[in-house]
């Protein structure tokens, strides 16, 4: 069975059942420029109206028995691995992504919704102390309708990983995928979650623009926003959201740091630091943006990484068996070129691209300034810089806005948890490579990367998706002096 015949969407959007949209956007294959098919746009007024359909059926869903709610879950999990391949078409076609990555999309997405199925079970509060004779309860109730605004770069994990746990927990969903994943980030999540048997009005799906955003942000019956994008945009939706006075979650960008300690194994260090920085062409949040290397094994760590560099086989995804697709857009490709062409250095290979293929590059004799270290490249970009003592590598790497991802590199773990200990990060990743993710394991930045663990186990989740209500329960009526 198709999940995604394009006759089923083609010119439409989900606002609780397929309706006709207003205004469209053709779905482009970036490696190729052809086009797919068509998608609906959403409109503001689409937005108030999704979040009021929401509103109205929310309360009812989270009365629903959580086995129906976990059972819900587990069939769409299952419907993510039923129609994988169909799934990883898409999602190499639509996003650009190798077809590795698009398993990992499907596998995560499907771990999600099982992960998502446990939390409808979990105990909903806790017994609380009480000074008088009754009972007192911190019960977790959800917050009503959640607005999901995901990117491009990993559209079904970024969306998925914030609508499950919310529609476990008994909220409403209005989601908003990047309008150049309206497919892979938004039609499929609505397909699998029709076929799993979610009541209608709970999930809705608007694909949009900025304009969207903001209207969802915005909107009254929208009571969390969880975010995940660039650093600039984070803050407009966080100041927006605080002036509505409503939670926002923001999953933010990064330029994480890979340390490579003088006894690391060279050979597997770069084997690391070639995937935490070209992996899906570097358009991943975690992507390694800055590679501190001991200045005793600096030299060999650059050649090493500049011949690995030169042998990674760059093309269309769908058709080839490549290591690196296609750059989203124009507009990603031009700005990834710009900070490499001013970063000054040396190119110590790539530093070029064919339309939308730009050649792994590794950058070597930067400086802290330099743009393409100093700044989020989100580009297949692997900047170099050395270090000679470790309080100049704990410098290095904590001088920096953003603080998601971090890695070291060495043969004494002991060594690298110290040193973890002085680097503020969300994450800490030792003796592997900055880019991972898992359904149970909290996930989230500090600093300009986000607002701290917002995703993934039950404990974040639980915190992301609902509110807590205290009730007391007593006998008799209190008496009072009037």
């Amino acid at each position: 069975m198709t999940l995604l015949d394009p006759a089923t969407w083609t010119g439409r959007l989900f606002g609780g059942r397929w309706t006709e949209a207003a205004t469209t956007a053709p779905v482009i294959e970036p490696a190729t420029g052809a086009r797919l098919g068509t998608a609906g746009l959403a409109t503001k007024d689409d937005v108030a109206a999704a979040a009021h359909r929401g509103s109205a059926v929310q309360r009812e869903w989270a009365r629903t028995s959580f086995e129906e709610r976990a059972a819900v879950l587990r069939r769409a999990g299952l419907a993510f691995e039923q129609h994988a391949a169909e799934l990883h078409e898409w999602i190499m076609r639509e996003s650009g992504a190798i077809r590795g990555k698009a398993g990992f999309e499907t596998h995560v997405a499907a771990q999600e919704c099982y992960e998502a199925a446990a939390l409808a079970s979990r105990p909903p509060g806790e017994v609380l102390p009480t000074a008088k004779r009754r009972l007192s309860l911190a019960r977790r109730v959800p917050a009503g309708v959640v607005g999901v605004i995901a990117p491009f770069n990993a559209p079904l994990i970024l969306a998925i990983r914030s609508v499950a746990p919310a529609l476990a927990l008994g909220n409403a969903v209005v989601l908003k995928p990047d309008p150049r994943t309206a497919v892979c980030g938004g039609v499929a999540l609505a397909r699998v979650f029709e076929e799993a048997g979610l009541p209608e009005g709970l999930l809705h799906v608007l694909p949009g623009g900025p304009d969207v955003g903001r209207a969802l942000v915005e909107e009254p019956g929208v009571r969390v926003i969880s975010f995940t994008g660039s650093t600039a945009a984070g803050r407009q939706v966080g100041e927006l959201a605080a002036r509505h006075l409503k939670r926002a979650h923001l999953e933010l960008g990064g330029n994480s740091a890979l340390i490579v300690l003088p006894d690391a194994d060279l050979e597997r260090a770069v084997s690391a630091g070639a995937w935490a920085s070209y992996f899906h062409q570097g358009q991943i949040c975690m992507t390694a943006g800055r590679h501190l290397v001991h200045a005793a094994v600096a030299g060999e760590y650059v050649e090493r990484l500049a011949a690995k560099a030169g042998e990674l086989t760059v093309g269309d995804p769908f058709t080839q068996d490549v290591a690196l697709g296609p750059l989203i857009d124009a507009g990603q490709r031009d700005k990834v070129h710009t900070l490499v062409g001013a970063s000054g250095g040396k190119i110590a290979a790539g530093g070029s691209y064919d339309g939308l293929f730009y050649r792994p590059t590794v950058l070597a004799g930067l400086t802290p300034d330099s743009p393409a270290y100093a700044q989020e490249v989100f580009g297949p970009v692997a900047p170099v810089l050395t270090f000679t003592d470790e309080d100049e590598a704990v410098a290095l790497a904590a001088g920096s806005e953003y603080g998601l991802s971090l890695s070291i590199l060495t043969s004494d773990v002991m060594r690298a948890l110290d040193l973890a200990e002085r680097i503020p990060t969300g994450i800490v990743h030792i003796n592997d490579q900055t880019v991972d993710d898992e359904a149970v394991a909290p996930f989230g930045g500090v600093a300009a990367s986000g607002t701290g663990a917002r995703f993934g186990g039950g404990a974040a989740n639980v915190e992301a998706f609902t509110e807590t209500r205290w009730i007391t329960v007593q006998g008799p009526i209190e008496t009072y002096p009037f």
